[in-house]
């Protein structure tokens, strides 16, 4: 029997609507569907609601903000000695070795700015302040002051690059600064904080523009060029489970990159292995320790998408694997205490 080409235009018509119609049903991953299937499909980590149903894709997007960039080559690159690497204990939580920074249960929040590259840095940058002063000094660095003005890492609320932002830190320094309207430190973040949970509340659909570098502090009883905190140094670590380890053994925090899938937006708690989805981009985090749960290694993390986010902001993900590339981009630095 033979197929005309009408009827061959509109079986392909079918086959595109059916395409598209497939295409616009992952384009959502907070239906209850798509969140069953992710824990129907493993056992080692929960998936529930994070954000709203409706929340635009644009907000989405801006959720994952770093360029994975060409400085990582060009850094110096840290290697500890491995004489201390059989002693190192199987679970690792710096806020139980450092009790005296409170920074370490930290939570921030980006919200509707593509600017995870430089929350990464700053809150790993802060939790050194304190550690390599012995828990004596806190100093909350700003993120704003870092997105508004290091030229060279990148576009500020559209995208970045979390090398440039720890060169900067070198050789510029940075501010101290809050979280939105705070009014602590020198600079507070300007940009208004998502809004996680249940509620259909809108999130903001819009990008805040955070483009212009302003050189004074939001009070005149701080002077912005004596506030600044430089690093001592800045550079890479060896794309190596055990490397990776000693230097937040010995340093603390640093920060690191990984791909963000549509199913790590619902991520709640235990660890994560990405199961579903597609990619969103590439999201730069505050990696703090290790551990082992129910027989599968992580690295505990820090997310900077709010507390009601995951696991009270945090998550663990596979360890040793490279999943998510969250081991081949770490970078650090060590501060001067001033």
């Amino acid at each position: 029997m033979k197929t005309t080409m009408a009827e061959l235009n509109v079986a392909l018509i079918v086959i595109v609507c059916a395409i598209s119609t497939g295409a616009r049903a992952i384009q959502n991953p907070f239906t209850d569907k798509f969140i069953n299937q992710i824990n129907s499909r493993q056992n080692s980590w929960k998936a529930g609601r994070n954000f709203p149903l409706h929340t635009s894709n644009k907000f989405i997007k801006n959720l994952a903000g770093t360029i994975k960039d060409a400085y990582l080559p060009k850094l110096p690159q840290m290697k500890h000695g491995d004489e201390l690497i059989g002693s190192l204990p199987d679970n690792f939580d710096p806020r139980e070795r450092w009790p005296n920074c409170p920074s370490l249960n930290d939570i921030r929040d980006q919200g509707a700015c593509a600017s995870c590259w430089a929350f990464g840095a700053v809150e790993a940058m802060t939790d050194r302040y304190c550690i390599h002063s012995n828990g004596t000094k806190q100093f909350h660095f700003s993120a704003q002051d870092l997105i508004n003005c290091c030229e060279t890492c990148g576009l500020g609320c559209i995208r970045g690059v979390h090398t440039a932002a720890w060169l900067y830190w070198k050789q510029v320094g940075l501010v101290s600064g809050g979280n939105y309207k705070t009014n602590d430190g020198c600079k507070s973040y300007k940009i208004p904080p998502g809004l996680n949970g249940t509620s259909n509340a809108p999130y903001f659909k819009e990008t805040v523009d955070a483009s212009q570098c302003v050189t004074t502090c939001d009070s005149n009883d701080i002077d912005y060029s004596q506030n600044k905190r430089h690093g001592k140094n800045a550079y890479s670590i060896d794309y190596n489970e055990d490397q990776i380890k000693l230097e937040l053994f010995k340093n603390g925090p640093l920060e690191g990159v990984m791909a963000v899938y549509t199913d790590f937006l619902s991520y709640k708690t235990g660890v994560y292995n990405q199961t579903q989805g597609h990619i969103l981009g590439h999201h730069a985090v505050k990696i703090l320790g290790w551990g082992v749960e129910n027989g599968h290694k992580y690295w505990l993390v820090a997310n900077s998408w709010n507390q009601h986010w995951g696991d009270e902001g945090f998550f663990k993900i596979l360890r040793g694997v490279n999943h998510c590339g969250i081991e081949d981009s770490v970078v650090a630095g060590e501060p001067i205490i001033v």
